[in-house]
């Protein structure tokens, strides 16, 4: 069963409760971005100012928290100016920080990575440690059972033959989990959260943010629709401990680099998160091709990071539906 996306009756609700809350007066809006599960907005006001409003639907509804709680450490991100949860709908007005100027660089993605680690653990978060690390194969294997159950992703074969290889071999994999940096995590540590103004350096989009190993984020700055490059990832793990970081963040975990560890489990998290998300319903069925496709090829990245052999039959199918996408 499918789970409803923003409900925009409610996303205009809210919109006005907080603006009238916080005595501002909105004489227009400019959609900076929208999609299913949340929108920003730049709203300008009757004097002169403008103001960042922002709606998120389930599972991203824990942000406002995130944001309070990391402004009261000073941390850069932007400055939450009211916030309400109605109906399964979070709403929040913030400082509006401009266009971004520029991309951030590599000292500027380490020397934030540093100081976000440095807060300490939020209660309220999910926390990613060894055990939860050795777990998300065999959590993923469940959604996938239970998205087939719907006739969904029934087509995934090879992604169940390399989880089920991955659900092996978690336990040796995931030691060292725990080593710091651990605390803190972003969740979605990219280049365009990273919001580079005449400001500053703001740190935006918190709403996957968790408790866990800090070299999850530092894997998170390259993405996954490029093949894991770990050169390019022990790179920036240096300028993070130059930057102040934890100096064991180069330190091998599992029986593997740093950087080859941090990539492998980072594309197992992203995988995890796709296959439970909808299981859970947050996404139509008709993104089903797209993301089997994502999750295949981050399975597939997984085994070579990881050393799991890939059967010969799943190499084959994995090939044949790479072309027919």
């Amino acid at each position: 069963m499918s789970m409803p996306g923003l409900d925009h009756d409610t996303v205009d609700e809210l919109r006005r409760d907080l603006l009238t809350s916080a005595g501002r007066v909105q004489t227009g809006r400019q959609v900076i971005q929208a999609w299913e599960l949340s929108a920003v907005e730049r709203l300008f006001l009757a004097d002169g100012n403008s103001i960042v409003y922002k709606a998120a639907a389930a599972p991203f509804t824990g942000e406002a928290a995130v944001l309070r709680a990391l402004g009261e450490h000073g941390a850069a991100v932007p400055v939450l100016h009211g916030c309400a949860l109605r109906r399964g709908t979070l709403g929040m007005l913030m400082d509006d920080l401009g266009n971004s100027l520029r991309p951030p660089t590599t000292a500027e993605a380490a020397a934030t990575a540093a100081e976000v680690h440095a807060v300490p653990p939020m209660s309220l978060l999910p926390t990613f440690d060894q055990a939860a690390l050795e777990r998300l194969p065999e959590q993923a294997l469940n959604a996938l059972a239970t998205l087939r159950q719907q006739a969904r992703f029934l087509n995934a074969g090879p992604v169940e033959e390399l989880l089920e290889r991955l659900a092996e071999v978690a336990r040796r994999r995931a030691d060292g989990a725990e080593r710091p940096p651990f605390g803190l995590c972003h969740g979605e540590f990219h280049p365009t959260s990273l919001h580079v103004s005449r400001t500053g350096c703001h740190l935006v989009d918190w709403a996957k943010a968790f408790t866990g190993p800090g070299l999850l984020d530092l894997a998170t700055w390259f993405g996954t629709r490029m093949p894991a490059e770990p050169a390019k990832l022990a790179q920036l793990t240096h300028a993070y401990v130059s930057a102040g970081g934890h100096p064991d963040a180069a330190a091998d975990r599992g029986g593997l680099p740093a950087a080859q560890w941090a990539l492998g489990w980072h594309r197992v998290w992203a995988a995890w998160w796709f296959l439970t998300t909808t299981a859970a319903g947050h996404h139509q069925p008709d993104t089903d091709q797209r993301h089997h496709q994502i999750v295949q090829r981050q399975m597939l990245e997984v085994a070579q990071l990881f050393g799991i052999a890939v059967p010969a039959s799943t190499s084959r199918r994995s090939l044949e539906a790479e072309n027919s996408l």
